[in-house]
């Protein structure tokens, strides 16, 4: 019986070709074919680099058959690359479906590490690093993109996401009508290529920064946005429990309403507390 081959996610570069790693390059010449989201993209890095293993196409859209076809080379005995056209696989990009296949036949997966568009930005913004959460690329539409930025107002971790150039703007104008507070924004495009640039500022001086240079809305943009502060957190946390004290009026005692409001909004109960009876003195 052949022994299994192994299932290589293999980064690349995301601008410059020379970020590539050493080892990276060794594994695309070694493995028997290299899975590829983009097989006219991925021929030009290869021709690059003097690669001359065989693509074979594997994205989002590849069907089961494709899926099941890598997975029989792999049982086979022949070890295979996924690429993406740019970065880590399977960070918005194509591969999930297929390293669960594998996993799930005991295939060995292993990465090769490299160039990640989120860890690059989030390394030169100047922002808060220790935590963060990734969002991906955010709806087209303006009022799901809203929508999720309400969900991220009282985000208090750094969070990253992907944009077109197609939206950038429309993108920055949700940011300026949804967000709340001082909070910066680092914009980062076309990370380690030819014409990279980066800009830090509130919403609205990130917007007249690509406004006002149309050379600004070309390319791909990371945009790394600061967690939003603890006490305009607890403050909006606050403001909802009262609320929820009113809507209860008095159908119970005040003590329990602020208990309730206190549980459901998360809000301070002492404070909430003192804040009603303030209230009721007035």
């Amino acid at each position: 019986m052949n022994q299994k081959g192994i299932l290589y996610i293999v980064a690349t570069p995301i601008g410059n070709v020379d970020d590539i790693s050493s080892r990276a390059i060794e594994i695309l010449k070694s493995v028997s074919k290299i899975a590829a989201e983009d097989t006219r993209h991925s021929k030009l890095l290869l021709r690059k680099l003097n690669i001359e293993t065989s693509l074979k196409s594997y994205h989002d859209f590849s069907g089961e058959f494709v899926a099941q076809e890598i997975i029989g080379d792999l049982l086979n005995g022949q070890s295979i690359a996924l690429i993406s056209d740019a970065g880590t696989p399977l960070i918005s990009d194509p591969g999930f479906k297929l390293v669960k296949l594998a996993r799930s036949n005991l295939i060995e997966v292993l990465p090769v590490p490299g160039a990640s568009a989120v860890t690059a930005a989030l390394s030169v913004s100047g922002l808060p690093t220790d935590r963060f959460v990734f969002e991906g690329f955010l709806p087209a539409k303006s009022f799901a993109r809203r929508k999720c930025f309400q969900g991220l107002a009282q985000e208090e971790r750094t969070t990253v996401f992907f944009e077109s150039t197609h939206r950038i703007v429309e993108c920055l104008q949700d940011l300026v009508a949804t967000l709340s507070g001082p909070r910066q924004i680092f914009i980062a495009r076309e990370i380690s290529k030819k014409f990279e640039s980066h800009f830090l500022g509130s919403a609205e001086e990130c917007l007249d920064w690509v406004i006002s240079d149309i050379q600004q809305r070309k390319g791909e943009f990371v945009i790394v946005l600061e967690g939003c502060e603890e006490s305009t957190i607890e403050a909006a946390r606050h403001a909802d429990a009262l609320k929820i004290v009113g809507l209860l009026g008095e159908s119970v005692s005040t003590k329990d309403a602020v208990a309730i409001a206190s549980e459901i909004s998360g809000a301070r109960k002492n404070k909430v507390y003192e804040t009603v009876i303030s209230n009721k003195i007035s």
